[in-house]
């Protein structure tokens, strides 16, 4: 059950809501809790064990976090903050990594010649794991440095752990930025109206925006990469762009109103990402929960920039291979993390003052920059991301030997495939830029906008009535 469905919008959130509102006081943790469980077991109710997980997560979490408040000896402290981390780390490796690993020591023993394989064990990735596992580590972490109490109430904490509306795909939430919600929070026909909004405009950028400019993408991925031309190949990565842009950022924008709807204040998890003038400001726009979550508990544990500048960068270098590796268990997310890092190091290096001195030098820097990074993350196998390089620049022919067909430089399926999404991608030109974001920020409350964002609405119920509605990308993340 997606947020982008009819079953979830005209079901299950108007009878959640219902008995949310009616329940007084204290009471409403308990029934977020329990809507919350129950909205993840039904998404997982084939594999009933990845329900018993986040039960586990959150017992265990619990637990352990009331192991590390009450203890006042640093060693002790530390010695179950380290069982936390293993704990939580041990299921996401064992799920989400455990094949990949498998597989990759089988070709080692393969190249070395030694006569064993080891059996590779692949289970399908518990959804939402990655996300509620980096919030039960931020909450052990900040009870062992001490900016958090533990959390008393079994009830409160599974909350956290388990609020449906960032459950699946985030934005990661710290615990010290919702805690004292959890105990009080105010639900006013403002947060209403406020949380009816933000969810609208998200699932407009979900339905009307990243489902029809994806299509695009899924015309290039059909017909083949050795079959496209190079200005269908700039094209249909344009398309994967924009729609990873506005699929994710739709559902951050829905959760976000989820959470108003609530009572609660979610953080922004996205800033015009396209707008910047660098790759450092770019990751500083885009996906921010997830950034902050390294930068807090990764890259300043490890000193950050106050060792030196070899320190530094072997910093950055553990961050975004990191970065690529939590997003996925293959080669491709991790070329993508080390490309990031060689590029974000460059422009430490001098190159960041010249992006943020010459603006138009950084707009058409990161023009060719942000689709190229998308580039090694969208296609995953190697060979593959070759090749469309190949279609990209045609130039570089002679450089996979393993491919050695014909580009057909201008064929005219560009104009083909432009004339058909063409209205789809010059709107997701013109909302990437946010100037439709800046109108509707100072007309929010007038009838025009309000009328506007009922008619967008319905025209997502009637999409999602014909079967536009595609799951989100970052489902599988």
């Amino acid at each position: 059950m997606v947020f982008s469905s009819l079953e979830f919008i005209f079901r299950f959130l108007p009878a959640f809501l219902f008995i949310y509102y009616i329940i007084p006081g204290k009471g409403k943790n308990l029934w977020l809790l329990m809507g919350s469980l129950g909205f993840y077991f039904y998404g997982v109710r084939d594999t009933p064990f990845y329900f018993v997980l986040l039960i586990l997560s959150i017992l265990v979490n619990y637990r352990i976090g009331i192991l590390i408040g009450r203890r006042r000896i640093g060693r002790f402290r530390r010695r179950w903050l380290i069982y936390g981390v293993i704990y939580n780390l041990f299921w996401l490796i064992l799920f989400k990594y455990c094949g990949f690993l498998v597989q990759n020591l089988n070709l080692m023993l393969s190249l070395a010649r030694i006569p064993a394989e080891l059996p590779v064990i692949a289970p399908v990735l518990p959804v939402g794991i990655s996300f509620y596992t980096f919030q039960a580590i931020s909450y052990l972490a900040d009870v062992y440095r001490k900016t958090v109490p533990y959390e008393r109430s079994l009830v409160g904490f599974g909350m956290y752990i388990s609020m449906f509306p960032q459950l699946i795909a985030g934005p990661i939430v710290t615990y010290s930025s919702v805690r004292r919600q959890i105990g009080f929070r105010r639900i006013t026909f403002q947060s209403i109206e406020d949380g009816l909004r933000d969810f609208t405009i998200g699932l407009g950028f979900k339905v009307l925006l990243a489902n029809r400019i994806g299509g695009l993408w899924n015309e290039v991925q059909a017909i083949g990469y050795d079959s496209i031309s190079t200005p269908m190949a700039w094209l249909g990565l344009a398309a994967f762009s924009l729609q990873i842009y506005f699929d994710f950022c739709g559902y951050s924008l829905m959760a976000k109103g989820l959470g108003s709807l609530m009572g609660f204040q979610l953080p922004d998890n996205f800033h015009q990402p396209y707008m910047s003038l660098s790759m450092t400001e770019f990751w500083r726009r885009w996906h921010m929960t997830l950034g902050s979550w390294f930068r807090e508990y990764v890259y300043i544990p490890l000193g950050g920039n106050r060792c030196g500048t070899f320190l530094t960068f072997r910093n950055l270098f553990a961050v975004w291979i990191l970065t690529g590796f939590w997003h996925g268990a293959s080669w491709n997310f991790i070329v993508w993390g080390l490309l990031l890092f060689l590029i974000i190091s460059v422009e430490r290096l001098g190159l960041l003052r010249i992006l943020e001195r010459w603006k138009v030098i950084g707009h058409l820097y990161m023009l060719c920059m942000i689709p190229l990074t998308w580039l090694v993350f969208a296609v995953t196998d190697m060979k593959q991301t070759a090749l469309y390089v190949q279609r990209l620049f045609p130039f570089l022919q002679n450089l996979f030997p393993f491919h050695q067909e014909q580009c057909f430089y201008f064929s005219g399926d560009y104009m083909k495939y432009g004339r058909l999404y063409a209205f789809s991608l010059a709107a997701g030109l013109l909302f990437m830029t946010g100037i439709p974001m800046r109108f509707y920020a100072r007309f929010r409350y007038s009838m025009v906008t309000a009328a506007g964002l009922l008619a967008v609405f319905w025209l997502c119920v009637y999409c999602m009535h014909m079967g536009m509605d595609d799951p989100f990308l970052y489902f599988r993340f």
